[in-house]
């Protein structure tokens, strides 16, 4: 009895390639494949991109969250002295001696509303020493600019936002207006005062760039009533991944009044929401690639259906069940690979070039595509993963693996005696 062929056997290969290339009036399946090729590549593609601008948005929130914010905030809990912080630079140097702590320093926040040039604008005000604002990174080293860092002290820092709001720039004089201002005998005054404009940043963030002016320290206190405190500290941390794990060192340096916020208590909920959803989004769309992967099985059906007298002859000829079983699972494997490999390439590209596309529709359509107000970041972020790719694309293989058996397997039980019987 001659030896069973190896599995995946040269002629196996070439029988698949030419059924996969006969036409349809040959038995073939070419323009179903071509349906299925192309169905199965813009499947990838797009799971490829969904994926990467989630992760992108997530990743890019993230990093603005932690460059333009405290990534711990300490606050007093209220007693009858109130809640201000009367030590605060006291407290600030026990804090930054946490180990894992890089910075820590007084801040005065309120808000207020800004004026200049006949326009109006709600504003949070920061008061920050300038040393300590050139410690935050993306108000430092920001996207856009104009001016100097250099700027503030002698002025105040603006967001680009609130510059465009009011329409003034670097050297222009923005009025503050305070609801909490001079008691008099004719009771709570608001306290207006005029600053000059020394610095404007663009973070790249809609709710920093829009809202946040930055104000020396001094005169801060001066301004909102605060004289000799500070409303909390800043705190920066080395690895604000795992801030939590600093928290019980920094309560414990701030003391028994002392409320800590992190950036995770602010912002975690929203995170875990771009992570259901990215995971939602990746179950939904792995769906559209089950759909184009099962047009494969219907032109396999088909391909086994009109090549039935040929699967006849080749088991005559003394191929094996398994031999045809093979040569109709390559059938629909290769075009489960080629399309895989094609929505790949397709969809690492587009998200690469996804600014440009963007730039390229906004002009063709003539409006924008991309809202900041509602999303807070001023472009589309994308960020590939190669972990992420490889799951699409292990995601899209097994799929078109799975799917192709059970047609290949319907081939192989195929009776020759039935399938030559009227020909």
């Amino acid at each position: 009895m001659p030896a069973s062929p190896r599995p995946f056997a040269a002629f196996e290969w070439l029988i698949a390639w030419r059924y996969l290339r006969a036409r349809r009036k040959e038995g073939g399946i070419s323009v179903i494949a071509w349906y299925a090729l192309v169905g199965v590549m813009l499947g990838v593609a797009t799971l490829i991109v969904v994926q990467a601008v989630m992760i992108g948005f997530r990743e890019e929130f993230t990093d603005r969250i932690l460059g333009a914010s405290a990534h711990v905030s300490v606050y007093y809990a209220p007693d009858e002295t109130g809640r201000l912080i009367g030590d605060y630079d006291a407290l600030a140097a026990r804090i930054a001696a946490v180990p894992g702590v890089t910075r820590a320093a007084p801040l005065i926040r309120g808000q207020v509303m800004a004026s200049a040039n006949a326009r109006s604008a709600g504003v949070e005000v920061i008061g920050m020493r300038p040393a300590n604002l050139a410690g935050v990174p993306l108000v430092a080293q920001p996207e856009t600019a104009a001016g100097d860092l250099a700027g503030f002290g002698p002025g105040i820092a603006i967001g680009s936002g609130v510059a465009r709001e009011l329409g003034v720039g670097v050297g222009g004089v923005a009025t503050l207006v305070s609801p909490d201002g001079m008691d008099t005998p004719f009771g709570t005054q608001p306290r207006i005062s005029d600053f000059e404009v020394g610095y404007v940043f663009g973070v790249g963030r809609f709710d920093i760039d829009r809202v946040r002016v930055y104000l020396p320290f001094d005169e801060a206190q001066g301004f909102f009533n605060r004289e000799g405190a500070a409303d909390e500290i800043e705190v920066m941390v080395a690895d604000p991944g795992h801030v939590e794990r600093l928290v019980p060192a920094i309560a414990a340096a701030a003391g028994p009044r002392a409320l800590l916020w992190t950036w995770r208590d602010a912002s975690g909920a929203f995170l875990s929401a771009l992570d259901v959803e990215r995971r939602v989004m990746f179950i939904i769309l792995s769906l559209v690639v089950l759909i184009a992967g099962l047009n494969i099985v219907s032109g396999l059906v088909m391909l086994v259906k009109n090549k039935g007298r040929d699967i006849g002859i080749l088991r005559t000829m003394g191929l094996t069940q398994g031999s045809i079983m093979r040569v109709f699972f390559l059938c629909g494997a290769l075009i489960g690979v080629v399309g895989t490999l094609l929505g790949v390439i397709l969809g690492c590209l587009f998200a690469y070039f996804i600014g440009d596309i963007q730039a390229v529709v906004e002009w063709v359509s003539g409006g924008s595509v991309w809202n900041p107000e509602i999303r807070f970041l001023t472009e589309i972020p994308a960020r590939l993963r190669p972990g992420d790719v490889a799951a699409v694309a292990g995601m899209a293989l097994a799929l078109s693996f799975l799917i192709t058996l059970f047609p290949a397997r319907g081939a192989a039980r195929l009776n020759p005696v039935e399938a030559l019987r009227y020909e």
